[in-house]
């Protein structure tokens, strides 16, 4: 178009009314350069002296060292082959420019994903610090959690961290629930109480399967991690404790309030005892009895129809499996051998 219109009015004229600089017109009318290859300058290196400065490189010898330590270890030889920024833009023609040295390589750590459908299924265990009278003085709470419940389990307090508390705990408490070879899977950071030879001997010996958070991800133990929140925001919960004594003695009235009267919200508003012990269902008939009377008395006042109380979950699960994997619970699980139980520990 910019030739048409000057060819009628002239260049300027035309540029002027087309908003085009005169000079990038001028610029685009000529002919465009073709790019020259580079001349190899006489002192480069021959195609057999960078072959063999690369097999150097890629020898056994120097396969794992950066090319200045290449360089600087030749010279100590008495070898001199070419610079160090030559080395790698020898590499760079091949594609080798990459990380040599032996490095530590992380493993990979599988996303655990757990499903309950009812109690004594998949427990949550974790310890939780207690600040004690002095700075840098804590007490250890241990806490087993139910995690289709949340009902909590068994719990310990100690001036310490020890995997033989840790095994103590599981063993009495494994025992006081009654559960049964291959019945339950326990999950818990990886801590070093949670990793300890002794606790996996325990889980083995009673036929437990384990299950472990990936490193630095907190939401692979969510339940335990809501519960000392539920824990250490209770308005009775203090700065800190004078003595183990009045510790115990705080866990003991919190542990019967938070089992026996605090309607949690993600059990349909019951307690977590009352669900850990099959007391559900009879509940929420009653509730829903008191919820009709009211509707029949005043059904003006449900503007949204007769009322129903949300249903206990069916599942709960830590990292919801995907849809094509089937995590819930086997039936017959407890017909595996003991050796290739031991396998999946």
């Amino acid at each position: 178009m910019t030739e048409q219109l000057a060819a009628q009015l002239g260049f300027s004229a035309a540029c002027r009314a087309l908003g085009v600089p005169r000079s990038s017109l001028y610029r685009a009318r000529q002919p465009k350069a073709v790019a020259q290859p580079r001349p190899t300058p006489a002192r480069a290196l021959s195609r057999e002296e960078k072959a063999e400065v690369r097999h150097v490189l890629n020898s056994e010898r120097f396969q794992d060292a950066a090319p200045r330590q290449v360089y600087a270890t030749l010279l100590d030889d008495q070898v001199y082959l070419c610079h160090w920024r030559t080395m790698y833009r020898i590499l760079k023609e091949h594609d080798e420019v990459q990380e040599r040295r032996h490095v530590r390589r992380h493993p990979t750590y599988a996303k655990p994903e757990l499903v309950a459908t009812g109690p004594n299924q998949l427990w949550s265990w974790d310890i939780t610090k207690l600040h004690g009278p002095a700075k840098w003085v804590y007490y250890y709470l241990y806490v087993i959690l139910d995690v289709f419940s949340r009902y909590v389990v068994a719990w310990l307090l100690a001036e310490v961290e020890s995997a033989e508390l840790a095994e103590r705990l599981i063993r009495e408490s494994c025992t006081k629930q009654g559960i049964a070879k291959y019945q339950l899977t326990l999950h818990s950071d990886r801590g070093s109480p949670m990793k300890a030879k002794t606790v996996t001997q325990l889980l083995i010996d009673l036929s437990i399967r384990k299950s472990h958070s990936r490193p630095h991800v907190p939401d692979d133990n969510p339940y335990s991690e809501a519960q000392f929140k539920t824990l250490k925001y209770h308005p009775t919960f203090p700065d800190q404790f004078a003595s183990p004594t009045e510790a115990r003695t705080w866990a003991r009235a919190f542990f019967a309030w938070y089992n026996h009267h605090f309607y949690h919200s993600s059990l349909g508003l019951l307690t977590p005892a009352s669900v850990h012990y099959g007391q559900a269902q009879v509940i929420l008939s009653q509730r829903q009895q008191v919820l009709q009377a009211a509707y029949t008395t005043h059904p003006e006042r449900f503007v949204r129809g007769q009322p129903q109380l949300a249903p206990l979950p069916s599942e709960v699960w830590i990292n919801q499996p995907h849809p094509t994997s089937s995590l819930v619970p086997d039936p017959n699980l407890a017909s595996l051998s003991r050796s290739k139980f031991d396998q999946q520990i």
